[in-house]
């Protein structure tokens, strides 16, 4: 399938418009994911009355990565719905259905009123939202590269990022407020975090009803011989490209779980091993988060300059020789000061994986296919080891061996490490370029 050229460009001012519209909806899905791990240290007991705090986090661990298994079934009907019917189309379903899933968390009742069916209708809930962030990932990331122009595509695709971490602070903030006006057991009640996240949801719908389609989708044209060709979106069509494939999650592996490890983990980690209070976990978290948010449009408008994979072999050093000492430094931190100066040095180094990914992405497949190709195999790694990185984490802990996560973490960075020094800089060699989009 070939693309034409957009016929006279867009403005400037229409990009921003398109893409501040698209930020805003994937800033509300992330909130609608972060919160459940932001709250879990306050509703953990209330699905999981028995066993000690960490025995009870792991069950909220293991139904935060019940929700990743849905991804990769998100990034492929997302992916397909997107690449057939627009980019607008799926980012309007995924916010839906991350609405859907929110509003049921709300309303579950606790264990101690319906029993066993709490903790079923939360991970019904979780399933949902992971259908949401599978499809949302690769069509907001695809939407963004192609909305933006060739010079400044580095910087605008950081906003994902920008709006992601934006998510979680979003999060943090609704706790921090929530933990000045109500008591330890009132917080219990989730429902009001949860309640803000399905509201928010609708204003994200309402938003992203006034998106434009980008050009490089709109702009299609038949392919000389598509009763031969496999439709856009097929399996088939994805299979032609298995080094591209490949790539993504070479790129993905080590990036999803360092991240997971230093936002979601990070805060349980400051109360369980490093004996931080929740307040004072929750305020290192979110400084540290701020930083990092900073950091995403720097490192993307570096990238426009400078290439993509310095950019992304910054994150591989930094992160195979840094996790452990940084870890380990991070658990014997003698105050929140220290904790945070220390979890602003990962994220920064994290920063160099999260700012680019999507636009790296991107550029590696044509436009029939982009949505998919981004989105699939990203869900599947984010699945197998993002999802996992808590739940890895709170059993290595469980079982006295906590060090052994550091060196998990490790593995992975450097496995992805060998990708980016073997692969080319997607901004000479990316198929945005082409006019096959």
């Amino acid at each position: 399938m070939q693309t034409s050229p957009a016929p006279g460009g867009r403005s400037m001012a229409s990009r921003i418009r398109s893409i501040f519209s698209g930020s805003v909806g994937n800033l509300v899905e992330w909130y609608d994911w972060y919160v459940y791990s932001a709250f879990a240290l306050y509703f953990a007991p209330s699905f999981f009355p028995e066993g000690s705090q960490t025995a009870q986090l792991l069950n909220t661990a293991a139904i935060f990565a019940v929700g990743f298994l849905m991804r990769p079934l998100g990034g492929w009907l997302l992916g397909l719905y997107a690449d057939r019917a627009g980019r607008k189309a799926a980012l309007m379903a995924s916010v839906l259905l991350m609405c859907g899933g929110s509003l049921l968390i709300a309303l579950t009742p606790t264990y101690a009123q319906i029993g066993v069916a709490a903790p079923v209708l939360l991970v019904l809930a979780r399933l949902l939202q992971g259908l949401s962030v599978g499809g949302e990932y690769g069509t907001s990331a695809t939407y963004l590269s192609e909305m933006a122009d060739q010079r400044n595509r580095g910087f605008f695709s950081s906003f994902q990022y920008v709006t992601l971490i934006a998510g979680q602070l979003l999060a943090l903030l609704v706790q921090l407020g929530l933990q000045q006006v109500l008591s330890a057991a009132e917080l219990q009640a989730w429902g009001v975090p949860f309640g803000i996240g399905a509201a928010a949801a609708v204003v994200a719908l309402y938003l992203r009803r006034t998106m434009e389609e980008t050009d490089a989708f709109t702009h299609q044209t038949p392919a000389d011989n598509a009763e031969a060709a496999p439709q856009p979106g097929k399996l088939q069509l994805l299979l032609r490209y298995p080094r591209e494939v490949l790539t993504v999650v070479g790129l993905t592996l080590g990036g999803t779980v360092v991240f997971y490890t230093f936002t979601t983990y990070t805060q349980k980690f400051l109360v369980n091993t490093t004996g931080f209070s929740k307040g004072q976990a929750t305020l290192v978290s979110f400084g540290a988060l701020g930083v990092a948010m900073l950091l995403q449009p720097l490192l993307g408008a570096l990238s426009d300059r400078v290439g993509r994979r310095p950019v992304l072999l910054f994150f591989g050093v930094g992160a195979t020789l840094g996790t452990v000492p940084l870890m380990t430094a991070l658990g014997a931190a003698a105050s929140p000061g220290a904790a945070f100066g220390l979890l602003v040095l990962a994220l920064a180094v994290v920063s160099g994986y999260t700012s680019i990914n999507a636009v790296v992405k991107a550029e590696l497949f044509p436009t029939e296919i982009r949505a998919l190709g981004v989105g699939l195999p990203y869900a599947l790694t984010v699945a197998i080891f993002g999802g996992t990185a808590e739940y890895v984490a709170l059993l290595a802990k469980s079982q006295g061996v906590e060090s052994w996560f550091y060196w998990y973490v490790t593995a992975c960075a450097a496995i992805s490490l060998v990708v980016y020094l073997r692969m080319p800089d997607t901004r000479d060699t990316s198929r945005l370029n082409t006019a096959a989009g």
